[in-house]
């Protein structure tokens, strides 16, 4: 093979690197502009009290060179960050603060006494671990808009539209919480490199960072969903198209334990925290939820300190919270409504269809409207030796335009990744569909804009509608201004602790 997935980057991801740094300046330029211009709603966050721990306090008995650098920086932290930045410093001291996952302050405390060791007795050790968690969290945010474009790029087999849906990643109306010490933009790496590592074949390495982003968020369990999908294609091929009875065994075993290694960061968390609260405890002791069957620390969390629970939110004094969701989660419906509309097969039989030979959708939303253009000879030739049905494989093997990828060709040499790369959409859009009924029947329904925001489908719609003719282009530049507007409000409202999402 000529190129692999390995290759070094090509311009067009050069070109998503530089917008994804690019949107990150730009919000940090915000973010200053409307500290200096607006007074914060709640001046607390500076307030540090000493950790409970002597074993974790950090005293600041060197006298710091630039006292008012790290007061700035300190006070930037604010809403959930306050969080990440007390467990970095002092650990998990309190109940609710096992609500907030070990990933990013574990990457906080790492970076803080390696990399910026020096700076702490410059600002100060504690904004030290607010400016690690930006430097975190901000080059992660590069990193996954570069696995969002590869991605794209191989769903959607067309490079134009790939990189008009990176363009939209890149400035997603959730932007604010992708540079601050939130851990969406570590969950959006981990999934989205997951996701590209296992359509390309690479199933252990996407295990591992299918792990790891439940280690960064509680939804990040809902990527094994990924593995349940590719294990159901491997399974059906073994039985139907090589009837193979053992090998569909295997392959059922395999997929379990990929599945249960998926969970395991996270289970591991929680019995870290039952082992913390409630081990040693006598029964009259213990809290509620460690005497449960099953004691989620997570779940009782969320319930009993935030009110989250099945239509708890449904309330009339949340309405304009459901308002200032509405956009995300309109959007949401329309990506998969737009993909059940217009392949219904391929949905419904969650792509078999697709990959059984019977009927070949080429499962991307830029080519429902027209067919790809021809290939090379060079491709048309290796393409009519894999398969039958030239004009079918012309349309999959497709050498993407202006990146260079030989995508399907080079990268994806057997039957079973091209059939994978073809119907991956379906539980992208699966996954997005769970995720936008959970946030809205179950969650405080104003996370819906970032708790969506790392979800593909959304930006392959507004992709799709941008390249429309007519009213689908008003909708695709309709949904440009939405995400302007709230990067501009968010930056205003969020950097200064007034509520926002």
């Amino acid at each position: 093979m000529s190129k692999t997935l390995e290759s070094p980057p090509n311009h067009q991801t050069l070109k998503i690197i530089k917008l994804a740094i690019t949107s990150r300046l730009l919000l940090l330029s915000l973010i200053l502009l409307w500290r200096i211009l607006i007074d914060p709603y709640d001046t607390s966050s500076p307030l540090n009290s000493n950790c409970l721990s002597t074993d974790h306090q950090q005293q600041e008995r060197n006298v710091i060179q630039f006292p008012r650098i790290g007061s700035a920086i300190e006070d930037s932290v604010v809403w959930d960050g306050v969080y990440f930045v007390r467990i970095a410093q002092c650990g998990y001291e309190y109940e609710q603060t096992y609500a907030f996952l070990p990933l990013l302050p574990a990457c906080i405390v790492l970076l803080s006494r390696t990399v910026l060791v020096p700076l702490v007795s410059v600002i100060g050790h504690r904004a030290v671990l607010a400016l690690a968690g930006y430097l975190v969290n901000n080059v992660a945010f590069v990193l996954a808009a570069v696995y969002f474009y590869r991605v794209s790029v191989i769903i959607l087999k067309d490079p134009e539209a790939a990189f008009q849906a990176s363009i939209l990643f890149c400035f997603n109306p959730a932007s604010i919480f992708y540079s601050s010490l939130y851990t969406e933009s570590l969950y959006a790496l981990l999934s989205l490199g997951g996701l590209y590592y296992l359509i390309s074949g690479a199933s252990n390495v996407a295990v591992l960072l299918f792990a790891l982003s439940g280690c960064a968020r509680s939804n990040g369990v809902l990527n094994a969903g990924y593995l349940c999908f590719q294990t159901l294609h491997q399974a059906y091929d073994a039985v139907f198209v090589k009837k193979r009875a053992c090998s569909a065994v295997k392959v059922l075993i395999v997929g379990a334990l990929r599945c249960i290694c998926s969970f395991i960061p996270f289970i591991a968390f929680q019995a870290y925290g039952y082992y913390n609260i409630c081990h040693g405890h006598s029964l009259d002791e213990m809290r509620p939820w460690c005497k449960a069957k099953i004691p989620l620390l997570y779940s009782y969390i969320q319930s009993h300190y935030w009110g989250v629970g099945f239509l708890r939110y449904f309330q009339l004094k949340q309405l304009p919270n459901f308002l200032l969701a509405s956009p995300i989660l309109s959007l949401a419906v329309c990506s998969v409504l737009h993909l059940v509309r217009s392949q219904p097969e391929i949905f419904f039989s969650l792509g078999i269809q697709a990959s059984n030979g019977e009927k070949r959708p080429t499962a991307s939303l830029s080519s429902l409207d027209r067919v790809p253009e021809s290939n090379s000879s060079r491709l048309k030739e290796k393409s009519s030796a894999k398969m039958q049905d030239t004009s079918t494989v012309r349309q999959r093997k497709q050498r993407i335009k202006g990146d260079n990828y030989d995508v399907l060709l080079d990268e994806y040499d057997s039957l079973e990744k091209l059939r994978y790369s073809c119907t991956f959409i379906v539980p992208c859009t699966l996954h997005l569909l769970f995720m936008a009924a959970t946030a809205f029947f179950v969650m405080h329904v104003q996370v819906s804009t970032r708790f969506l925001s790392a979800s593909p489908p959304l930006y392959w719609f507004a992709s799709h509608l941008l390249k429309s003719p007519g009213i689908g282009k008003r909708w695709g530049h309709m949904i440009w201004t939405y995400s302007i507007a709230y990067i501009l409000l968010g930056s205003l409202l969020f950097s200064n602790f007034y509520p926002f999402t």
